[in-house]
């Protein structure tokens, strides 16, 4: 029954109103777990297990950027939005392990990624399951045009959402920050 109750408020949808401007928005609520700047320079900062794992996920999207990765915990809502308006390119699903969503290690996990074409560039979001969430449910597909906090899908409990993120845009977060899906700014373009 608390089961029940617990699984049906994180899937609870509100009406969100994205906020207006020149920016890239919260994909997920929950707290910022990592926001790692990404550049041949920065490498030595990866942990050496977890370097080769971040620069595949990065590969054919960014040269320099930002991984920014949010932390779903099982009361947070878990339906995501777009962090701005775009046409989707790519939707892949991939079966993985099922390790805590807390780390970066979270990236060996089931995951779908998403890539994005927009004003920006590209930009990659990895809807992550983790040791709890067991389903990911996607709602775009490519060729698809989004709007800046549209839902985009769901992860069913206990997961990570992890951005891939150009330059170009000037980080507004922190670690350890709350964000709100499709309300909180995370970057000025």
């Amino acid at each position: 029954m608390i089961g029940k109750l617990l699984f049906n408020y994180t899937l609870k949808d509100k009406k969100v109103t994205p906020p207006e401007g020149n920016n890239l928005i919260s994909p997920a609520t929950g707290r910022i777990l990592k926001v790692v700047k990404i550049s041949e320079k920065n490498r030595i900062k990866i942990r050496k297990g977890l370097l080769g794992l971040v620069e595949s996920t990065t590969k054919g999207i960014i040269k320099e950027g930002y991984l920014v990765s949010i932390f779903l915990r099982v009361y947070d809502n878990h339906i995501n939005r777009s962090p701005l308006d775009a046409k989707v390119v790519s939707v892949e699903h991939s079966k993985g392990k099922f390790k805590p969503a807390s780390s970066l290690r979270a990236l060996q996990n089931e995951k779908t990624e998403i890539v994005l074409d927009s004003k920006v560039g590209k930009i990659k979001l990895i809807q992550i399951a983790g040791y709890i969430a067991r389903r990911i449910e996607t709602f775009i597909a490519p060729g698809q045009l989004i709007k800046k906090g549209s839902k985009i899908g769901l992860i069913k409990l206990g997961s990570q959402v992890t951005m891939i993120i150009p330059s170009n845009i000037k980080i507004k977060i922190k670690r350890g920050q709350k964000v709100n899906a499709g309300q909180t700014i995370i970057g000025e373009i």
